[in-house]
């Protein structure tokens, strides 16, 4: 009886879907300088306990508005300037704060930003937009399982092309890793995911003068290759 040969069929399958921001994550620098230490560490530690303390009073790690917030300590440096004629001049001294806060309600993540961008010594830098981790891995699952259905979706179309069978996947692996010709068993991990956010808007509410941000949607994605025999159909 004569043996049935099988053909390799390999292909790349992927995935996107994208989903509406559940948290915001901003960054906010708390800085000041002048001639003498002390104020300017005072000053900087007492903008930063102010923050601090708004954040403390809305944080709340299942219900919000903030569910997660971090404080580095004041960090505070000196340097001698010089002046245009070559001159050294008398040291400055420098006192920065780092505080960063997750929000899950972002109303008040913009009006807490409005809140503090005019005080003085606080610099709002970025804003960033995510998942919560329960809804990250159900949709990483799930984005997982469409990448692999494409490449099964693929491979079928191949197959049936040159009059072939049902493929069966022999190897999974990361994009890129199936250089060996020789089929093998899949091992470690078996996708590229990645998760993607641009930058938020910010704008005035035209009815109140007021701040309000609307973030774009996540873009979750996987990438996975597989290689798949198939045997003559007939």
């Amino acid at each position: 009886m004569a043996e049935t040969s099988s053909t390799l069929i390999t292909v790349q399958g992927n995935h996107s879907e994208w989903y509406e921001a559940e948290r915001g994550t901003v960054w906010v620098t708390v800085a000041h300088d002048g001639a003498d230490r002390a104020p300017v560490f005072a000053k900087t530690t007492k903008v930063a306990a102010t923050l601090t303390k708004a954040l403390a009073g809305m944080h709340d790690s299942d219900k919000g508005p903030v569910t997660w917030w971090s404080y580095d300590q004041a960090r505070v440096w000196s340097e001698r300037p010089w002046n245009q004629q070559g001159k050294q001049l008398a040291p400055v001294f420098h006192a920065t704060v780092s505080i960063s806060a997750k929000f899950s309600d972002f109303d008040a993540l913009a009006a807490w930003v409005e809140q503090i961008a005019t005080v003085e010594g606080v610099n709002v830098g970025s804003i960033t937009w995510d998942l919560t981790e329960t809804k990250r891995k159900e949709v990483t699952d799930e984005v997982r399982r469409l990448a692999v259905a494409d490449a099964l979706a693929k491979a079928r179309v191949y197959a049936g092309a040159v009059g072939l069978g049902e493929p069966h996947a022999v190897a999974i692996a990361d994009p890129g890793m199936l250089g060996d010709p020789n089929p093998g068993v899949a091992g470690g991990g078996f996708e590229r995911m990645a998760f993607k956010s641009q930058a938020s808007p910010a704008a005035m509410d035209a009815g109140g003068g007021s701040l309000s941000f609307s973030p774009e949607k996540i873009e979750v994605e996987a990438s996975v290759d597989i290689r798949f025999a198939a045997a003559s159909a007939a």
